[in-house]
């Protein structure tokens, strides 16, 4: 990893203006607004979102891979799995090569809260991007990438 090179603190700093800081805001508000449409309709919270979605898509997960995958802590993970399996969304079992280790897959109660989900926030997705056009929209997808494998490589 190649050291980064500080700019010169100074007045002129403008959090408003800072990329990284946009960026979350940004990422608040639009998780916000597609919780708000999960969580009054199947009382889930963010990360047990996050994490249901991450189960139907790659199960079966570690906690551990179901962090690594979501960008999650362990302790949000650990939470937002026992609040799935309390609700009876996702499923435990002792992994067979390492019984420390616990598997973790979606329950057909799981997979088909997700299945009514996705399409919430497939629509929600799409009114968030109704106002570029489709250039503007594969453009956004590009510069995206970029920035992750730029925020990968300072990590």
């Amino acid at each position: 990893m190649k050291p980064i090179a500080s700019p010169a603190p100074g007045p002129d700093f403008a959090l408003e203006n800072f990329v990284p800081y946009r960026l979350s805001v940004l990422s608040n508000t639009v998780s916000d607004a597609i919780a708000a449409l999960y969580r009054e309709r199947f009382g889930l919270a963010i990360p047990e979102w996050r994490c249901l979605a991450v189960l139907f898509r790659y199960a079966p997960l570690s906690a551990g891979e179901v962090a690594a995958r979501t960008a999650m802590d362990k302790v949000q993970v650990s939470r937002a799995i026992a609040g799935l399996v309390a609700k009876g969304l996702a499923l435990q079992a002792t992994d067979r090569s390492d019984r420390r280790r616990a598997k973790l897959a979606l329950s057909a109660a799981g997979r088909r809260m997700h299945d009514e989900i996705i399409p919430l926030a497939r629509g929600a997705e799409a009114r968030l991007l109704d106002g570029l056009d489709a250039g503007e929209r594969a453009q956004l997808d590009r510069l995206l990438g970029k920035l992750e494998r730029q925020a990968e490589a300072l990590a």
